[in-house]
C-alpha cells in the first residue's frame, strides 16, 4: 500500500468502515508509514470531529418524545 491508498484507507478507518480484512492489511501500513501515518489519521480524527459537531441535531419527534415521557411515568409507577 502506497502513502495516497493509505490516506484513503484512514479516512474509511476513522469512521468504521473497514473490512476485517482491509483493517489487518491498514495495520500493517500503519506500521510502515510511522509518524507520518499517525499524523495523518490524528487529522482525520480531527476533521470528522469537526464535522459531526458542526451537524445540527435533528428535532426530537413528538412520538419519540411521547414514548419517552410514557417510559418515564412508567418508571415512576413502579
Amino acid at each position: 500500500m502506497n502513502f495516497s491508498e493509505f490516506q484513503n484507507q484512514s479516512r474509511l478507518y476513522v469512521i468504521g468502515a473497514l473490512e476485517a480484512e482491509e483493517l489487518e492489511e491498514f495495520e500493517k501500513a500503519r506500521d510502515k508509514f510511522g509518524k507520518k501515518g499517525e499524523d495523518f489519521i490524528t487529522k482525520c480524527y480531527a476533521l470528522h470531529e469537526a464535522f459531526a459537531l458542526s451537524l445540527r441535531p435533528a428535532k426530537a419527534s413528538s412520538a419519540i418524545k411521547d414514548r419517552l415521557m410514557a417510559m418515564v411515568r412508567a418508571k415512576k409507577q413502579a
